[in-house]
């Protein structure tokens, strides 16, 4: 395929060399003829182990050119792959005033240079741009003069290109991503990267711009957890390089998708108990563990969002499907379902339970306690069935999956529904007074 990499900074530069490697036709466009001259030399504009040597293999092989004329870049041009700069401004914002002049050279110089072969042009957008940046301003530069013949279309291909690795990272990255709803862009950016060899992820085009952002949040709180909790540990005489060397064998829960999955708030005997552990001990010796702290906090805002949708339904008759803090076990230890419901209860919201496991009669020891000190009426709010409790409620607040809670649902569907699982099924879904927690 010929392809227009516009930008030749690094993931820019680190494209477009792979791109010659994997025997496309590639041209990179830079307004820097500085840059330019470089590449046009056979060297990197950009330090980058091994980019040099690629660069002057995609050069040296005719398969790598680099241009200030992007009318020569689009020419019979395929694909042209947008990767300028998108710095931050003194308060945060997105300065996305490269991506914008990019589409719009884009736009201007194809009005002259030949037309795509296959009656596409696909422009794909490598930067890393806030989410609603394609829907709200590529596409709109796009539509203002559509070509004559053939047209236009859009995807969003977020890089993980690490510096130091980036040529390794993009031939071995961890997924391909295509954000687009069309499929014709989506095969042409399939074929684009068929030399990676991996199937790829054709999500939304909104979805595609939020992994970028989603995935380097991680990386930094990754790096903030290993840090504070290493403060901590030195207080104490612990060498956290080797709790963390151990923490990292760990791939069933520590470095895995679990407790990666959008849902409710954390609860049970363990987590909330430890963590309010941890805080004290940094307290008594005068460590500050904000990332800790904030953990906690943002615990809490996710059972008050449940409480404040509640609130803002209208209704005042509530039925609670699932009780304790995991599923298939009755442990309601600090669970967030029995927080929610007494808060509700607080509130002066008539509620009824329904959870398949929890049985009064049989919950013994701290379990009993706790439930005692804070629903001490919980047999009076619990049904024998989701049928029961649903019966007459304005709004049902689901965290159970269980087969019976799920089918009563779709047998009787309350005006609201608020999921709090995320794994009820499609069904529920379509109902029409459906709503997801964080989706």
């Amino acid at each position: 395929m010929k392809v227009a990499v516009f930008g030749l900074g690094y993931a820019g530069t680190v494209s477009a060399a792979c791109l010659a490697r994997a025997d496309h036709d590639v041209w990179g466009v830079d307004v820097d003829t500085e840059k330019v001259k470089v590449v046009e030399a056979g060297s990197s504009p950009v330090i980058e182990p091994g980019l040099d040597e690629l660069v002057h293999e995609g050069v040296s092989a005719g398969r790598l050119h680099a241009t200030t004329d992007g009318v020569a870049a689009l020419d019979g041009a395929d694909i042209a792959v947008v990767c300028v700069g998108t710095p931050s401004t003194d308060h945060g914002r997105v300065d996305l005033s490269q991506v914008e002049r990019a589409v719009g050279e884009i736009v201007e110089q194809s009005r002259v240079a030949k037309p795509p072969p296959k009656g596409l042009r696909s422009i794909v957008i490598r930067s890393t741009v806030p989410v609603g940046t394609v829907d709200d301003l590529v596409v709109p530069i796009l539509s203002v003069d559509p070509p004559t013949g053939w047209r236009y279309g859009v995807a969003m291909c977020p890089e993980f290109l690490r510096e130091s690795s980036g040529i390794r990272d993009f031939f071995d990255p961890p997924f391909t991503v295509i954000g687009t709803d069309d499929p014709e862009v989506a095969a042409a950016v399939t074929e684009l990267f068929a030399f990676v060899g991996q199937e790829p992820r054709v999500v939304r085009t909104r979805e595609a711009e939020a992994l970028k952002y989603v995935c380097n949040a991680f990386h930094a709180t990754k790096v903030s957890f290993a840090n504070e909790l290493a403060r901590l540990m030195r207080c104490l005489g612990v060498d956290a390089r080797n709790v963390m060397d151990v923490f990292c064998e760990d791939t069933r829960l520590n470095l895995s998708s679990r407790y990666l999955r959008p849902g409710f708030a954390f609860g049970g005997s363990c987590l909330p108990k430890d963590l309010r552990a941890l805080l004290h001990i940094a307290r008594v010796n005068n460590v500050d563990l904000p990332l800790m702290a904030g953990t906690l906090q943002s615990n809490e805002l996710t059972v008050g969002e449940v409480v404040d949708r509640t609130i803002a339904s209208g209704g005042r008759d509530v039925a609670l499907l699932g009780l304790s803090f995991k599923a298939e076990t009755d442990d309601l230890r600090e669970s967030p379902n029995v927080e929610l419901a007494e808060t509700l209860l607080g509130k002066g919201f008539r509620l009824r339970i329904y959870d398949a496991i929890v049985n009064p009669a049989r919950l013994v020891g701290t379990n009993r306690s706790y439930i005692e000190s804070k629903l001490p009426h919980l047999c009076r709010l619990l049904s024998d069935s989701a049928a029961e409790a649903l019966k007459g409620a304005d709004v049902a607040i689901v965290s159970s999956t269980d087969a019976a809670a799920v089918e009563a649902l779709l047998d009787d569907p309350p005006r609201v529904v608020i999921d709090i699982n995320g794994r009820l099924g499609r069904d529920v879904e379509d109902l029409p007074g459906y709503a997801g927690l964080g989706w």
